[in-house]
């Protein structure tokens, strides 16, 4: 490109096609001589347009029995899997997902990429975001097992029936995706999401949501269901659903991980065996628990950003927001659990259920936002000045969730 711009160059080569896995490398010419050739770097192109994706969305747009959606929009995680063979040696394979309103995608037992609460919330009547993944090394030769949790996120809202003129929601957790293999041959196959499928809503996952929490009742596990050779005749046959009115869009910005980890500072007693943890610094995002008891024996964890006087957690502010996380063991020697579709701010945790003291060791803070750097840094010699910036920092820092968000 013989220009004086740097950014903004127009690409004018070959035509980029859905899929293309495109390589680049730079060399500079100026006035003063040429710079040596950059190292190699790739990325592919999307599904361009709107046939490159399935033909069907599948879901259960319905609540079951279990669930409560007239009041607290209690809706339980829905779980779907399928088998596929996969007889060739792969090049490479690519998955386009998109999964409402929060997914967790598997590939033979392993969680595709470190993500968390994806994809980025949007107003799903105008767009939705879909994430893409490169799953070569995840494919086997033979049989193989893909499968997703869908969580409620804020398609399926929290109080829609409360304030319907404020609150927005879309229906049921659904999903479309498309899993394209590229074998050495040239030959290539798609593994799409259809009614092929079988998927469940009686899972560990009791129901989800950013204003009460996550349940967990880990006696309702099914170890293996996202591997090959699960007995699945006891789940239902996916269903097809209804799209969203939204244009699929390919997402931009960066995935939320979990960017840091903290350890509290100490845990004290309070009446009637309950516990109050302090990690010490107001954090969003979740606590992650190692624990032990019987089968059947149940650890509330109540969240809150501070105490009142006597030491009790101060919830005012939350108002009807339950803000609370319930794990039912299933009776191992050591159980360690954390929510999946669900964080909130906080720096004080109520924790009740135990038979015995639990340690400050037992517990981690996951603090979660966008994949984000932390790029400068500020210091002064007033600690106050400091303080003031460092509060911003985690202020800012906590609230990036795809979207600015104002709390917690």
């Amino acid at each position: 490109v013989n220009s004086e711009e740097s950014i903004h160059v127009k690409y004018n080569g070959k035509e980029l096609t859905s899929r293309l896995r495109c390589f680049w490398k730079v060399k500079v010419w100026t006035t003063a001589g040429q710079s040596e050739w950059s190292a190699t770097n790739t990325f592919s192109m999307g599904l361009l347009y709107y046939k490159d994706w399935p033909k069907g969305w599948i879901g259960f747009d319905r609540a079951f029995p279990w669930d409560n959606t007239k009041t607290d929009s209690r809706l339980s995680a829905r779980y779907y899997r399928k088998e596929f063979q996969s007889a060739k040696q792969v090049k490479y394979a690519t998955a386009s997902i998109i999964g409402l309103g929060l997914y967790e995608l598997f590939i033979n037992g392993k969680k595709v990429g470190n993500d968390a609460l994806t994809p980025t919330a949007t107003d799903y009547t105008k767009n939705v975001k879909y994430n893409t993944y490169d799953v070569t090394d995840y494919i086997k030769n033979g049989k193989n097992a893909v499968g997703t949790i869908l969580g409620n996120g804020r398609f399926f809202a929290m109080r829609q029936n409360e304030k319907p003129y404020k609150i927005k929601t879309f229906g049921f957790p659904k999903m479309l995706m498309n899993i394209n293999i590229v074998y050495t041959d040239g030959t290539t196959a798609n593994i799409d999401t259809d009614d092929s499928w079988k998927g469940t809503a009686d899972g560990p996952i009791r129901t989800n949501n950013e204003y009460d929490g996550e349940e967990y009742d880990a006696t309702k596990e099914f170890a293996g269901w996202n591997n090959i050779g699960f007995d699945d005749s006891k789940w239902q046959k996916a269903e097809f659903v209804q799209e969203p009115s939204g244009v699929i869009e390919a997402q931009m910005n960066e995935n939320i991980k979990v960017m840091n980890t903290l350890k509290p500072i100490s845990i004290k007693k309070l009446a009637g065996g309950r516990y109050v943890l302090d990690m010490g610094q107001n954090m969003v995002g979740w606590l992650q628990l190692n624990v032990k008891g019987k089968k059947g024996q149940q650890i509330r964890l109540r969240f809150a950003e501070s105490l009142q006087d006597n030491g009790e957690l101060f919830t005012a502010n939350l108002r009807n927001a339950k803000c609370t996380d319930l794990y039912t063991l299933k009776g191992a020697d050591q159980e360690t659990w954390e929510p999946t579709f669900t964080y909130r701010g906080f720096r004080y945790v109520e924790l009740s259920g135990y038979t015995y003291q639990p340690a400050a060791a037992d517990f981690t803070g996951k603090m979660i936002y966008d994949n984000i750097k932390t790029v400068g840094t500020f210091e002064t010699s007033d600690a106050l000045t400091n303080q003031i910036f460092k509060n911003a920092w985690w202020g800012i820092a906590g609230n990036y969730k795809g979207i600015p968000i104002d709390c917690p």
